[in-house]
């Protein structure tokens, strides 16, 4: 059995991890029993009833979220010349099409959001084995593949983000950072919980939303009660 850190045993310490708390309280929690030095990611998870094998199981979708993710999000647009200016307006990081292209099929992924257009996909597609598995892949479903460039680029940098359901079943996502207030952290949980809801498939059977739990980057899961947020 692993053995437990002081920090751990000191946050343990703090809150009862065998009961289930109300979204507000998690939040506080959260804040009181995160111990690292730098600003740590707050983390959501969300575990649904669902069977992410089966197509019509799929849960995926974007959410703004109210306060944001807490951090300068990094955005590329891979676009043809005529929306270059449009995206440069809009706040992009960097914009550009082949030198780009050429950039991340040598290595380079340091981004956080890729967005280009319905036209420049036929590009855009031979990068999927390696956008792919780093979740940078543009998709229309998550808004980042449109002609409206300066609008998700706006979108993106003021904290929408896009998420899905893992191969287990789980929503894994960052809602912002844990120097945010409880106010703030709840607030976010609210939205993605409620966005989540929204999408139930329709041949989902049973318990929709098993479970809830929020952490910090190295903190131990504080369990939510459903009854506070369903």
């Amino acid at each position: 059995m692993a053995k437990l850190t002081k920090n751990r045993k000191a946050a343990l310490a703090k809150y009862d991890n065998t009961k289930s708390y109300s979204l507000m309280d998690a939040a506080k929690i959260l804040k009181d029993i995160t111990f690292t030095k730098f600003d740590a990611s707050v983390d959501i998870d969300i575990r649904l009833g669902v069977d992410p094998r089966k197509s019509d199981q799929m849960v995926r979708g974007v959410v703004a979220l109210p306060h944001g993710v807490g951090k300068e999000v990094r955005v590329l647009v891979l676009c043809p010349p005529d929306k270059e200016d449009e995206a440069k307006a809009a706040g992009a990081d960097y914009v550009g099409m082949d030198e780009y292209i050429a950039k991340i099929e040598s290595g380079w992924t340091d981004v956080d959001v890729i967005i280009t257009t319905p036209t420049a996909m036929a590009k855009v597609g031979r990068l999927g084995k390696i956008l792919g598995p780093r979740g940078l892949m543009p998709n229309p479903k998550s808004g980042t593949v449109t002609m409206e460039i300066g609008k998700a680029v706006k979108e993106v940098k003021a904290g929408k983000i896009d998420f899905k359901v893992d191969k287990t079943g789980i929503i894994h996502t960052s809602i912002g950072k844990i120097s945010f207030s409880p106010e703030k952290i709840a607030e976010n949980a609210m939205e993605l919980i409620s966005v989540v809801q929204k999408l139930k498939p329709a041949s989902a059977k049973g318990t929709y939303i098993k479970s809830i739990s929020l952490s910090s980057t190295m903190s131990p899961g504080v369990r939510i009660d459903k009854t506070t947020v369903i």
